[in-house]
């Protein structure tokens, strides 16, 4: 497992985080497969339950105060290991909600810990979804997710569960009612006999294309490539403004390749 920067371990039964000494943490929440059924290519299909746990507000606990004032939070993912009926485990497609009067959502920086992950996103969740991207990643690989993009994270295997950490504003809030309207994102990931991913449209959006590649190195926001984004803050507690307020570099988002 990649090291986040603190002490932080995914459990799996039951399914959770264990904090070590000098690290605060909350109970997780737990996603439960009923809840996500509305986002899924088939809504009725089995797979493990609760497909993940989620601890939004973890870090050392010198920095609790620093992060309220910087309106920063760090959260921490885990996934179930299996699959969705023929989808692999994921999340929720949604949007960012804005928050204290911004005019754009906050983005999202994501950070693999273990296993192996696609960060599906879109540059919206209207019916034309307009650039759409797959960005794969593994174990201390960065993907940032710009304002306003609807997007997934998914575990690209069904044998391994899928950790991972994100900096995320403090304010956070999840907008599903137009990803629902439409049963899912424009693309869905499906698992092919050998347990490989095979994207498929979703025809309530318009046709567009999808992008497979890579995480970008995201010099334009000032990322230290091999550095764990936990400790980019500890080194600069502004390192990750722009995900509070996003407007500051709003130029960089304009044509933003993740």
């Amino acid at each position: 497992m990649f090291d986040p920067g603190f002490l932080i371990v995914p459990t799996t039964n039951p399914m959770g985080f264990r904090y070590g000494p000098g690290v605060f943490g909350p109970a997780v929440e737990n996603r439960t497969l009923d809840s996500i059924r509305r986002s899924l290519r088939d809504p009725s299909c089995a797979g493990p339950d609760p497909v993940y746990a989620i601890a939004m507000d973890t870090g050392k606990l010198e920095h609790r105060p620093l992060l309220v004032e910087r309106n920063l939070l760090f959260g921490a993912v885990t996934y179930a290991a299996g699959r969705l009926g023929d989808e692999p485990v994921r999340s929720q497609g949604h949007v960012h909600k804005k928050v204290r009067g911004h005019a754009m959502s906050p983005p999202e920086v994501y950070e693999i810990w273990s296993g192996k992950a696609v960060i599906y996103m879109q540059e919206h969740a209207a019916s034309d979804p307009g650039r759409c991207f797959a960005v794969t990643a593994e174990p201390g690989d960065v993907v940032v997710v710009p304002p306003d993009w609807a997007h997934a994270t998914i575990s690209a295997d069904a044998h391994d569960p899928l950790t991972f950490g994100a900096w995320c504003d403090r304010q956070y809030g999840f907008e599903y009612d137009d990803v629902r309207a439409r049963n899912g994102l424009a693309w869905f990931p499906l698992l092919d006999a050998n347990g490989e991913i095979r994207w498929t449209m979703n025809p309530a959006y318009r046709r567009s294309e999808l992008v497979i590649k890579p995480p970008e190195q995201y010099a334009s926001l000032g990322r230290h490539a091999g550095i764990p984004i936990y400790t980019e803050f500890e080194r600069d507690p502004d390192a990750f403004a722009y995900v509070t307020n996003p407007e500051m570099i709003q130029d960089t988002w304009k044509n933003f390749v993740p």
